[in-house]
């Protein structure tokens, strides 16, 4: 049985964290020992509107509890003041969970462009304003966890989700990239693809299931993302309903065509059962293991 996770005096901001998932990942956090700065813009699911009471609520509940906490009800694309409040109330910042989100639920062609913008705006320049703005102090203290939530509309794709499945995916590069740049500076960032019953997955699952779905049943992998323990980066994880499971990229050996002659959409199609067969397949952990096989068929025809 592994030690209990301690996280005394850990600043940890929880975005979205008004309701649903971010509520649940907040309050955790907090009976952990971690003191928390609970954001909320208080805003529809839809990115309409704004009120201060959901975070309060939270905030209230924590103090309740024995906990420390702090609101925030500014919009995610605003993270620099996020971040600055956490420093004016705690002197640090230790965890970020990128949670906050909407919805605008349409099918590609009937899509306008407020519609995608506004997913845009929440969700990735959302994190990454939040991040970027916590970033440097991370790097200073040479320690730091960051967790973004992705989401199985952007690992699967999901029909009148465009928008979301764009933005959820997104934000998964981001983690590749950032786990890279922060693995020297002791910060460690992964993603996790959550199902969980809220506001937003209200309706869209059915009601005997969406009870089962609690969002308390994904919480327990956010904080060990952000815990001591966690040495894990750059991965991501499907969590809900009591399970957990870790996702990674599969990719076929391939086929190798001569470059010095090259090849014709007629070899493409004479190949085409080779090219997707996934017996012996590889599973590349970075850019340079992504390169192996391309590399091998350059080496089997050298230049003359």
């Amino acid at each position: 049985m592994s030690q209990p996770l301690d996280l005394q005096d850990r600043v940890v901001i929880v975005t979205g964290a008004g309701g649903g998932l971010g509520r649940a990942h907040a309050l955790l956090f907090a009976a952990r020992g971690a003191r928390v700065v609970v954001n909320d813009l208080g805003g529809s699911t839809h990115g309409e509107g704004a009120n201060q009471s959901a975070a309060d609520r939270v905030v209230e509940e924590i103090r309740a509890a024995g906990g420390t906490a702090v609101a925030n009800h500014d919009s995610v694309t605003d993270g620099a003041r996020i971040v600055e409040q956490a420093l004016d109330n705690f002197g640090r910042v230790d965890v970020l969970v990128n949670n906050a989100g909407i919805l605008r639920d349409k099918t590609f062609h009937k899509m306008d462009d407020s519609d995608w913008e506004l997913v845009y705006q929440v969700h990735v320049q959302g994190a990454y304003k939040v991040t970027h703005a916590a970033w440097p102090h991370l790097r200073a203290q040479n320690w730091g966890r960051v967790i973004f939530t992705a989401s199985t509309s952007g690992i699967y794709g999901n029909f009148g989700q465009a928008n979301y499945g764009m933005a959820k995916l997104g934000l998964y590069g981001l983690t590749r990239t950032l786990a890279i740049e922060g693995r020297k500076h002791g910060i460690l960032v992964n993603a996790i693809a959550p199902t969980g019953g809220t506001r937003m997955t209200e309706g869209l699952i059915p009601p005997q299931v969406f009870e089962r779905l609690k969002p308390e049943l994904v919480s327990p992998v956010v904080v060990y993302l952000g815990s001591e323990q966690c040495q894990d980066s750059g991965e991501l994880f499907e969590v809900g309903g009591g399970w957990v499971g870790k996702l990674r990229w599969e990719r076929s050996l391939g086929v190798g065509f001569d470059p010095r002659e090259g090849f014709t959409p007629e070899q493409v199609a004479d190949n085409w059962g080779r090219i997707g067969d996934f017996e012996g397949a590889v599973h590349p952990q970075d850019s340079l293991q992504a390169l192996q096989q391309m590399m091998a068929n350059l080496q089997k025809y050298p230049a003359d």
